[in-house]
């Protein structure tokens, strides 16, 4: 089995949702959570307040379990929503849950405020998160990890089945003008995994899910994978890098932005890390296998 690189996070230059950012908006909370308009006030706030050149939707990873039919607590002006208690005890639960609907509930206040905010002229980054994350907001995550053992087959299932919620999710996305898909799975990093399931979980969901949302990204938009997940993709033998030469120094927005239907699938540093730049000009792309 071959050795995954860890990828040490440190995107730690932005608020998010603070008492710094929500002051004086006006807003009520946790309902700015739920509607496109506070969305945008919300996500432009914040964008003013790092002094980035983005807005980045949305404000948690609760989204996709939520319109599969996850119970939330909805926090207020310091925290976003997360889960609260689970709804699953197993896998076949998971499999009876009804698939995302893009058009009805946060999802669909999600996308509008997407297509609201390209509109106005801004720069739009929606985060898609991946199957871990949102299996461990439907069930305790030590049942996700039991069943994975005791169960492979019933997991690809249901890692299949969100593959293909998340797709849809994606495709509306690029209908509502998102720039660029950021994706991010915190409860299945390879820290947590471990290089078994990592290995597993890259056969089962990412390779595959990754290869369909390639045919889905074109001129306008680019997928951005979290830096630890393109480690586990290329080092269990899925991807390679191929390199393209920009300016040294540009910002890695402007090089995302540049590149956009020149590649579809990057992952070398995280866009949140507001202001980072590619002091070589080297822009990685992620060619899979």
């Amino acid at each position: 089995m071959n050795e995954i690189r860890e990828y040490k996070c440190t995107y730690s230059n932005s608020v998010g949702v603070s008492s710094e950012v929500t002051e004086g908006l006006g807003l009520e909370f946790p309902d700015a959570y739920m509607h496109s308009d506070t969305m945008q006030t919300l996500a432009k706030a914040i964008k003013e307040h790092d002094g980035a050149d983005f807005c980045l939707l949305p404000f948690c990873r609760t989204v996709e379990a939520e319109a599969m039919g996850a119970v939330l607590n909805y926090g207020d002006a310091n925290t976003g929503p997360r889960a609260k208690d689970p709804i699953c005890e197993g896998i076949d639960d998971v499999l009876a849950l009804p698939s995302v609907d893009v058009t009805k509930g946060r999802m669909a206040e999600v996308l509008r405020a997407c297509a609201e905010l390209k509109a106005q002229g801004e720069t739009v980054c929606l985060e898609v998160t991946g199957p871990f994350t949102i299996l461990n907001a439907l069930m305790e995550p030590r049942k996700v990890f039991k069943a994975y053992r005791k169960d492979a087959e019933g997991m690809k299932k249901v890692l299949d089945k969100l593959s293909g919620d998340l797709l849809a999710y994606i495709k509306a996305g690029k209908d509502a003008g998102v720039d660029i898909f950021i994706f991010s799975d915190s409860a299945g990093a390879p820290e947590l995994l471990g290089p078994k399931f990592t290995t597993q979980g890259v056969e089962d969901f990412y390779h595959p899910f990754l290869k369909k949302v390639e045919a889905l990204m074109d001129d306008s938009c680019i997928f951005l994978l979290c830096p630890k997940f393109t480690y586990a993709v290329i080092d269990t033998g899925c991807g390679e890098f191929r390199d393209h030469q920009l300016d040294s120094g540009i910002d890695f927005l402007q090089a995302m932005l540049q590149m956009k239907g020149k590649v579809k699938i990057a992952g070398q540093v995280c866009i949140k890390n507001i202001g980072v730049k590619l002091a070589n000009g080297r822009f990685r792309e992620i060619v899979l296998k």
